[in-house]
């Protein structure tokens, strides 16, 4: 149950695509009122590029590596160059040691009045963020729970705000975990309507992944909330067989991210970041990305 480890996918063309969301959405929820973010599935918060982990599948050298080392003519997207500068802040110039996870990207944008609450069932990704979190210094701003942020969740919506980011980004390792988002969000949803909900997906050729975002989309629907939907596409899901005849799996090709209540700034912001992402991020002639909304 405990074999995924985000340290190994640290900084992959996936967490390109959910970070430069992720960023973008809190730069703007955070400019009003105090805001509850929500992380069910935190990892363990910060990441060594060069370490032993993220040395062994190397994905970020096809992911953030490669963004950064592109130096496009034109430059960045304004959303992607934000999302570089952010990882840059954790690094000293010019040396990409360090990757955010998610629950550092968050906290990163706080206020003094947001609370951020961090899921984390993994034994040692929960003792290395709290070790991670506990360098910030934040208080009482961010609380650690070592439960299941599924379930957790429940009990802190709606929030005393009455304003929160749920993000949720399950390793989908768990097969049933396809099934326990929407459930999750259709909760979410009855409890606390007008929340903002980010899930991160992987699209591999698996039924249930094809499923989800349909799911979420008629849930969306159904509630009567606006919605959003990108995906990108680095390269073929196809089977290849190396040189000797063995079958090569090509690892992850591409992912998603569906978002309930999005900020109105966002789809913006994704119509030039999409398109260069793929250009920059892309290992074959099947990469792609696609930006639908609704509501």
């Amino acid at each position: 149950m405990f074999s995924y480890r985000h340290a190994f996918h640290a900084g992959n063309h996936a967490d390109v695509l959910k970070h430069t969301i992720l960023l973008a959405v809190l730069r703007h929820m955070t400019q009003k009122d105090a805001l509850n973010v929500f992380d069910t599935h935190a990892g363990a918060g910060l990441y060594r590029l060069d370490g032993d982990y993220a040395q062994t599948s190397a994905e970020a050298a096809d992911g953030f590596l490669k963004l950064v080392a592109s130096k496009p003519p034109q430059g960045f997207t304004p959303a992607l160059q934000d999302y570089v500068e952010m990882v840059a802040s954790f690094n000293a110039a010019n040396q990409w040691k360090v990757y955010p996870g998610s629950p550092f990207i968050i906290q990163s944008l706080l206020s003094g009045r947001d609370k951020l609450k961090l899921w984390e069932m993994h034994p040692t990704d929960t003792k290395t963020l709290t070790a991670n979190v506990a360098q910030l210094e934040a208080g009482r701003q961010v609380t650690i729970l070592r439960e299941d942020g599924f379930e957790g969740l429940k009990k802190f919506l709606p929030p005393p705000s009455r304003r929160a980011l749920v993000l949720c980004d399950p390793s989908y390792e768990v097969k049933h975990d396809y099934a326990r988002v929407p459930a999750m969000v259709a909760d979410a949803l009855l409890r606390f309507a007008t929340g903002t909900y980010a899930v991160w997906y992987p699209i591999i050729p698996r039924p249930e992944a094809h499923d989800l975002p349909k799911k979420l989309k008629t849930l969306a629907n159904k509630a009567g909330k606006s919605w959003l939907h990108a995906t990108l596409t680095v390269k073929s899901s196809k089977l290849t067989q190396d040189a000797e005849g063995e079958v090569v799996r090509p690892g992850l090709p591409a992912s998603g991210m569906f978002l309930i209540n999005p900020p109105h700034t966002l789809k913006a912001a994704l119509k030039d970041a999409l398109p260069q992402m793929v250009e920059l991020l892309k290992q074959d002639q099947n990469a792609s990305s696609s930006l639908e909304s609704g509501g």
